[in-house]
């Protein structure tokens, strides 16, 4: 799969949880519908959230708008100056009020 995005990301906030996430098509010919978050990873944390069913995304920087995501490739960097970023996942939030 071509690690080109498609399109700039469209930033906004998760309609349920408020969380401020990045929407954007990524791919070429088998093209991804992403929803990623947009707080930066340390790599320990990248670690402990990567599981089989979820993907860590580069966040290239763009002039133009709020970045690119990115495939993270068997070549990607060790050293890459970007910001990595994972699929969002819903957090449900407790109820303030019970009515």
């Amino acid at each position: 799969m071509a690690a080109r995005p498609r399109g700039g990301g469209d930033t906004k906030r998760c309609p349920a949880c408020r969380v401020p996430v990045i929407k954007q098509l990524v791919g070429d010919r088998a093209a991804l519908n992403v929803t990623a978050d947009l707080e930066p990873l340390s790599l320990e944390q990248q670690t402990q959230l990567r599981e089989p069913n979820r993907l860590i995304w580069c966040l290239r920087s763009s002039r133009t708008g709020p970045g690119r995501l990115a495939w993270l490739t068997p070549w990607h960097p060790p050293d890459c100056p970007h910001p990595h970023v994972a699929d969002h996942r819903y957090l449900p939030v407790e109820p303030t009020t019970l009515f």
